[in-house]
């Protein structure tokens, strides 16, 4: 998977290496505007469950409301990420990373607000308060590289959290995601 965001036809906002897995809640980005910020999140359906199709469902407007009680709660919720990272480091993608994905929600970046125009968001299969899984770190990193690679306004100061970007309404990744080993990893 890295070094590789591009295809034979051409540069392409798919990641050759990812299951193509199409979110329908996506839009274009203002007219150009510069990709400059990678966001991590955490997602888990049911909350600290893990596996299961629920998040695909989720991001793909097919999440069965009758299936989990808490799911009532967030079916029409329209959302998606450029990416996931399954606990067993399986890569998704929802969305080609040229494309405005809604993950972000209310936020602001630098002085910058609404951080969907121009970020790329990338969420990891797990929760707040739970360890996340080596195979998720390995992923994590490799995919980090070929996004900044490819969008060099993406630096390692422009890599950020949930939680940092809304503060106060966003936790995640949480405290128990690890951005020593991270950066690291993609030093």
């Amino acid at each position: 998977m890295r070094d590789r965001l591009t295809e034979r036809n051409g540069a392409t906002g798919l990641l050759p290496g990812a299951r193509q897995a199409p979110s329908p809640n996506y839009d274009e980005r203002p007219e150009g505007t510069p990709i400059d910020l990678l966001v991590i999140h955490n997602i888990s359906l049911p909350p600290k469950q893990f596996g299961g199709p629920w998040i695909e469902a989720l991001f793909q407007n097919r999440l069965d409301p009758n299936a989990h009680p808490y799911f009532a709660q967030i079916a029409s919720v329209r959302v998606s990420a450029h990416l996931l990272i399954r606990r067993d480091g399986e890569l998704i993608q929802f969305v080609d990373l040229r494309r405005r994905a809604w993950h972000a929600g209310r936020s602001c970046f630098d002085g910058r607000s609404e951080c969907n125009d121009f970020s790329i968001g990338i969420e990891l299969e797990g929760a707040d308060d739970i360890p996340f899984d080596a195979a998720q770190y390995a992923c994590l990193a490799q995919v980090t590289q070929a996004i900044l690679q490819r969008f060099p306004g993406i630096t390692p100061g422009r890599i950020t959290g949930h939680s940092n970007i809304a503060p106060g309404r966003k936790t995640d990744p949480g405290p128990a995601f690890d951005w020593a080993r991270y950066r690291a990893m993609i030093a």
